[in-house]
């Protein structure tokens, strides 16, 4: 199978479905002739023109205001904010308007919008540029949040998105996954929201992780497997909705638990995850639950000081051996 880069899997599925669908656009800061921040849309521009590949101006909470005005008016916007970090900019917009609306008319108007949003740290920008709020898309009620690990699931995931014609969808791509290559089949696909992948097989313990942290996990699980120990890697894919079924199966056979993520343990999304096995899966439950996550603290200049507030994979084998 061919390897690609994960933004040119997310630039795939875009002009996938602009081509297939005319009131599909990309809004965004410099995703015009520019290419984007990050080289995702690239050279779309040439092929969709100004109005399809427009750029905006540096204000998060209109871009997103349009993208949600043009939804309800039978558009499907990608806006694209370049750092979640941004986010607390436009939350009125993403909180208080595009999330209520199916709500409040039955279902018959929905909210086919789709805000890409690069997240995460271990890229040396500090604490402005660094951050990971997918944990407060989750407790809103109306949003869908993605968080693919891979090219593969990038693009089939951003193709189900863009598809979606009910609640918005808060596509968070880890930054530092721009860049790396990935398995991408050239042919069409679609992954459905609310399915989760078994990374890896295993018996002895169960890791839940996504991002760009989840192959941290698996570089642990890997290095573990040489001394018997087996390290079975979930990978939920959406946070909301949640694959509960594949995820409680997978800590029922093993007993054993690790939650992984890049973002402040405290208030995490490990807290929900953690909440959950312990109401469903209770009696199954060997050992306590471990969460790991980034330590109370922005994320620091200083590299050195950034790789101490963020998790290792020392942090991760550690938590996965106190279990053990």
């Amino acid at each position: 199978m061919r390897q690609i880069e994960y933004r040119e899997a997310i630039r795939e599925a875009m002009e996938e479905e602009m081509r297939k669908d005319s009131t599909v656009f990309l809004l965004g800061q410099d995703v015009g002739v520019y290419g984007g921040e990050f080289r995702i849309s690239g050279k779309m521009i040439n092929e969709f023109g100004e109005l399809r590949v427009a750029d905006s101006p540096i204000c998060e909470q209109g871009e997103v205001g349009l993208g949600v005005g043009a939804a309800v008016t039978g558009c499907k916007p990608i806006i694209e904010l370049p750092f979640m970090d941004f986010l607390p900019m436009c939350m009125d917009q993403v909180v208080n308007q595009s999330a209520k609306f199916s709500y409040m008319f039955e279902n018959k108007k929905g909210v086919p919008l789709v805000i890409r949003m690069g997240m995460g740290g271990y890229t040396r920008v500090a604490e402005h540029h660094s951050q990971c709020f997918e944990n407060w898309i989750v407790h809103v009620p109306g949003l869908k949040i993605a968080v693919p690990s891979t090219g593969y699931d990038v693009k089939g995931l951003l193709k189900t998105a863009i598809r979606n014609e009910v609640d918005p969808v808060i596509f968070a791509e880890h930054r530092t996954l721009y860049p790396m290559k990935f398995d991408v089949p050239e042919e069409e696909y679609f992954i459905p929201f609310g399915q989760a992948d078994i990374k890896k097989e295993g018996k002895h313990v169960t890791v839940i992780t996504y991002a760009y942290i989840l192959h941290k996990c698996m570089n642990v699980a890997n290095k573990l497997e040489k001394e018997g120990i087996s390290v079975e890697i979930v990978d939920p894919r959406t946070l909301v909705p949640l694959d509960k079924e594949k995820i409680l199966e997978s800590v029922k056979k093993t007993g054993k638990v690790v939650i992984v993520h890049e973002a402040v343990k405290q208030g995490g999304w490990g807290g929900e995850m953690a909440g959950i096995i312990s109401e469903e899966a209770f009696s199954y439950l060997d050992a306590p639950i471990k969460r790991v996550g980034a330590k109370f603290a922005p994320i620091p200049s200083a590299g050195i000081l950034e790789d101490y507030v963020l998790p290792s994979e020392a942090d991760i084998e550690e938590a996965i051996r106190s279990i053990l």
